[in-house]
């Protein structure tokens, strides 16, 4: 699903406010998302998993075209921790009795 799949959804689910509302939501949400992680905070969804940022320690690794090595510095990556709802919806399968 792509970014305008998903603007194209919620405006689907709420008729009463426009596509262009609708992207403006959908582009704030990510947006403010993305700035709590820059600040370092967690976010948490209930039912659908968190974000935060973990720290990758500086390391040395090989060029693969020439076999050298080389010093790849420390950075911040952000990772996403899926929670037990999503994973069982991911996993379901009609007649599980779930």
């Amino acid at each position: 699903m792509t970014k305008s799949d998903l603007v194209s959804k919620v405006a689907e689910r709420m008729s009463h406010v426009s596509k262009k509302d609708t992207e403006m939501i959908v582009n704030s949400v990510f947006e403010s998302m993305s700035e709590a992680l820059k600040r370092g905070d967690r976010i948490e969804i209930r039912g659908f998993g968190s974000f935060q940022v973990k720290l990758r320690e500086s390391r040395e690794g090989r060029n693969p075209k020439t076999g050298d090595i080389v010093s790849i510095p420390a950075k911040r990556t952000p990772f996403f921790k899926v929670g037990k709802e999503l994973k069982e919806r991911v996993n379901y399968k009609p007649g599980d009795g779930k």
